[in-house]
């Protein structure tokens, strides 16, 4: 089990795009969804799949545990996937020696984008690059689970 600290940031701007070191084609669903806890399936770049449970109702802060399962069997829970499959690209970024994962939604979520820094520490605000939007760590609505049920969050005012 890994104990992850998960921010999550808005992206605003394109200003990261230079710095981009990988990008990964997602396709990711829920087959169950709680308040404390979800069960995740991910497929990356069509080659490989994960199946993820994450328990805990605190988001910056939860339990983690991820298999790898056969691409053919994630793709046929795939009929099980409740409210909306999701589909991003996910762009790695470095600064500062963090790594941000910067996802750019398409599909039904199209035109959302967001970056997660996941990191056994805190980071503080120095050391966060420029181009960051508005934070949305532990805001539901941001949520991957949120938004395959609910769909693009209405602006949350800070």
């Amino acid at each position: 089990m890994a104990l992850e600290i998960e921010r999550k940031f808005l992206v605003d701007n394109k200003m990261w795009l230079g710095a981009v070191e990988k990008r990964i084609s997602i396709v990711q669903f829920y087959v169950a969804i709680a308040a404390d806890r979800s069960i995740r399936v991910r497929i990356k770049d069509g080659k490989e799949a994960r199946f993820t449970l994450k328990f805990g109702s605190d988001l910056p802060v939860r339990d983690e545990y991820e298999f790898p399962i056969p691409l053919q069997e994630a793709q046929e829970m795939m009929e099980f996937a409740i409210g909306t499959i999701i589909r991003k690209t996910r762009h790695h970024v470095r600064h500062k020696d963090y790594l941000y994962e910067i996802d750019v939604f398409s599909g039904e979520l199209d035109g959302l984008v967001m970056t997660e820094l996941e990191t056994p520490d805190a980071v503080s605000q120095d050391m966060l690059p420029d181009w960051l939007g508005r934070e949305v760590t532990g805001q539901q609505a941001y949520s991957n689970a949120s938004l395959a049920l609910n769909g693009y969050p209405e602006p949350v005012l800070s």
